[in-house]
């Protein structure tokens, strides 16, 4: 009897420690739409994300439960020995399925490979890491004097650039030469968002109640043009096709209810819709 008992001690401290090494996280919401004119839709979504930890490894992986069954959203595992970092997407996002903002602006197309492996090492330059993904890109990056640089040279060479400045946030960035850019800041409690795209978000009111403003530039058709696997080429790795845009606007009002949830009223301009959203992250 002190054998079983003590073999069953034994067992609840090994479970117990495995359970604490992981650590669960999720969202919910279900959204009821009006949309103007046309008929009413209501939609709804759930995730989930399972953190696994040992020593210096971590996997994380990431749910869709809304549907008849799990959806793998993302699966991410990395190790630390040492200097050196290696960190693998072992999650092919084979497929993009069309997708609808407020403004009926979509996207469609196949994308690339997104699996790889990346392996960093730090090195005694101030605070720079240098870093090799499968794709044979070597990605330098680091902070100094407040600003974060990260430049990759590859198949599409990159630069971002990020710092902080009299209480601005900016950021850039220069892919294949074309640059973009977005500044934050906060005025007599006024968050103001300002992107290269022309698009312009305020958010203002105490924490738990808040509203935001939000206006949306038009966008301009794009066709979709073929890529490589490789992402050797003209066009790379491919990119999808955009439908056209007019510009439009939206209001938000969300406010934190004493339930844990939080609710969302949401006014597009773009076709008269109020959108009703309750959710909430656990």
């Amino acid at each position: 009897m002190k054998k079983l008992i003590a073999l069953f001690a034994v067992s609840s401290m090994a479970s117990t420690a495995a359970v604490a090494s992981i650590a669960l996280s999720g969202s919910a919401s279900v959204s009821y739409d009006d949309n103007g004119s046309s008929p009413s839709a209501t939609s709804y979504d759930a995730d989930m994300t399972i953190v696994g930890t040992a020593g210096g490894t971590t996997l994380t992986a990431s749910y869709d439960m809304e549907g008849a069954s799990l959806a793998t959203t993302a699966v991410d595992l990395s190790t630390t020995m040492g200097p050196v970092t290696i960190a693998a997407d072992m999650f092919n996002e084979v497929t993009k399925a069309t997708t609808t903002t407020g403004g009926g602006q979509s996207n469609e197309g196949s994308a690339a490979d997104d699996t790889g492996v990346t392996i960093s090492v730090d090195v005694p330059v101030g605070d720079a890491t240098v870093a090799l993904d499968n794709s044979g890109n070597v990605i330098l990056s680091g902070t100094w004097s407040g600003v974060t640089l990260s430049h990759t040279v590859g198949d599409t060479t990159s630069t971002t650039a990020s710092v902080a400045i009299a209480g601005v946030d900016m950021n850039v960035t220069n892919k294949g030469g074309a640059t973009t850019w977005d500044l934050a800041t906060t005025v007599s409690g006024i968050d103001l968002t300002l992107t290269s795209a022309s698009k312009v978000t305020a958010a203002f009111g105490l924490a738990g109640n808040t509203m935001t403003v939000s206006a949306i530039p038009a966008v301009a058709a794009a066709t979709q043009s073929a890529g490589r696997a490789d992402g050797e080429g003209t066009n790379g790795y491919g990119t999808y096709s955009t439908a056209s845009a007019a510009s439009y606007s939206t209001v938000a009002i969300s406010r934190d209810l004493t339930s844990g949830a939080t609710l969302t009223a949401t006014y597009a301009t773009n076709n008269d819709s109020l959108t009703l959203k309750a959710a909430v992250t656990f």
